[in-house]
């Protein structure tokens, strides 16, 4: 539990910022070197390291280096905990939206068969 728990947190910090989540979005269509990933951003090279440090270390992107180009890849599998996550939290939010609608429907039947 405490190892998915540090997962879980990894991939939030690394989806919680904007540049990264650009990163990602454009490595979904398939790899790209490190400056290709850069280009976009108005930012510094060591800056542009230091994101996909974080998105590699949270498992959601591989890295090679091929002579002097590192080219990262999206590990799709990573995104898995999280979704999960989120699907757990999801179905248990709509569990109790049901249960409360079945009660005001409970209540509102009470309140016509009053009237």
């Amino acid at each position: 539990m405490i190892n998915q728990s540090t997962t879980l947190d990894l991939t939030f910090q690394a989806l919680a910022d904007p540049a990264r989540r650009a990163m990602l979005e454009r490595l979904s269509t398939g790899p790209a070197s490190v400056s290709e990933l850069a280009r976009p951003f108005s930012m510094s090279m060591p800056a542009v390291l230091q994101h996909l440090a974080v998105l590699e270390t949270a498992g959601l992107t591989l890295s090679h280096k091929s002579g002097r180009v590192r080219t990262c890849e999206i590990n799709p599998q990573a995104l898995s905990t999280a979704q999960d996550w989120l699907a757990a939290r999801r179905a248990e939010w709509e569990h109790r939206l049901d249960r409360l609608e079945a009660y005001l429907t409970e209540l509102q039947n009470k309140d016509q068969g009053n009237g």
